[in-house]
């Protein structure tokens, strides 16, 4: 097994997650760091302290899909478990992955549970959803941990942050998208391994605490919601199928102006939110060049795609309902 681990001037988070990543009970397996050019003696920092780590050193940050990619391509290992450099990893976390890869050989990819890295008792995911806006959706995010994500489940799709993927499903259906930078990208692969037949697992027994949006900025800063806006739009112009496009197209236009009315409560969510848009128009004859290719290659049917999706929208406004009503209980210091 492989462990690839993007970074992008994260010295301080890189070497506390390597530390953790070191605790593993499970110890068969190589660690690849992709560093995207970074300026803050991130590889020195590898180099002196971390010997054993593999380094591939890019001239410039070419963002989390083309990392990814590189660690993936740098391995020969049929399982590759893809790792933020903001996380911290349960010392089972491995070992539950590789039990649940020996367990569900249907599936292509497995998706952890994250919890907080601060805030241990709140949930980070448990695996990724869309809702019928054809927004992505983390099941989980912002949720009390109470339970509501302890049993495996077959989900849409996995976070990048803390996944294992099978190689085989990689070369199947194609690396992540490199045009997406970052954001999506993992949805992206997700749709399109779902496509080609390969489902995608949940395992609450392997946990990992995330900081998040640490090389961004922050969930909500100008890249994230530059690249969330840009990416949602082209994964959905990937990969949807066509003949689910009219019931759900009053359902993604109206979802794109709750995002707008959202990003406009500043200039520089407005602006951000407007590039992506730009962006969108722009790749989208290459996005429709992709699509032409996916589709063609499609193995799930549509009857497939469809259940897959509503029980998607059905976990995802159930974990909506949750997070909002948990958000409630904590400011107004009502007991969990």
């Amino acid at each position: 097994m492989t462990v690839v681990v993007p970074n992008w001037n994260g010295a301080g988070l890189l070497r506390s997650c390597l530390e953790s990543l070191f605790d593993q009970v499970f110890e068969d397996f190589e660690t690849l760091v992709v560093d995207n050019g970074s300026t803050d003696g991130s590889v020195e920092m590898l180099g002196s302290e971390f010997p054993e780590v593999r380094v591939v050193a890019l001239k410039d940050n070419r963002g989390f899909s083309a990392a990814a990619n590189l660690g993936v391509s740098e391995s020969d290992s049929e399982l590759v478990a893809l790792l933020n450099n903001d996380t911290r990893q349960d010392p089972d976390w491995l070992a539950a992955l590789v039990r649940a890869a020996d367990a569900y050989p249907e599936a292509g990819s497995f998706a952890t549970k994250m919890l907080d890295l601060e805030k241990h008792g709140v949930m980070d995911g448990a695996g990724d959803a869309l809702r019928r806006s054809g927004l992505p959706y983390r099941l989980g995010h912002g949720e009390t941990d109470r339970g509501h994500y302890e049993k495996p489940r077959p989900v849409f799709g996995a976070c990048a942050a803390a996944a294992l993927y099978r190689r085989d499903m990689l070369e199947s259906v194609g690396p992540f998208d490199e045009d997406f930078f970052a954001y999506c990208e993992d949805t992206d692969l997700s749709f399109r391994a779902q496509l080609a037949g390969y489902t995608c697992r949940y395992i609450p027994e392997a946990v990992v605490y995330h900081l998040g949006g640490a090389s961004s900025g922050g969930k909500r800063s100008p890249t994230a919601t530059r690249l969330g806006t840009q990416n949602g739009i082209n994964l959905l112009v990937k990969n949807l199928p066509a003949p689910l496009f009219p019931r759900l197209a009053p359902f993604m236009v109206a979802g794109q102006f709750s995002r707008l009315a959202m990003t406009a409560r500043n200039f520089t969510g407005l602006r951000a939110n407007l590039a992506g848009y730009a962006g969108a128009l722009r790749l989208l004859p290459v996005m429709l060049r992709k699509r032409r290719a996916i589709q063609a290659g499609r193995k799930a049917p549509d009857e497939y795609i469809s259940g897959l999706l509503r029980n998607s929208f059905r976990a995802a406004n159930a974990s909506m309902a949750r997070r909002l009503r948990d958000a409630v209980s904590r400011r107004l210091g009502w007991p969990g």
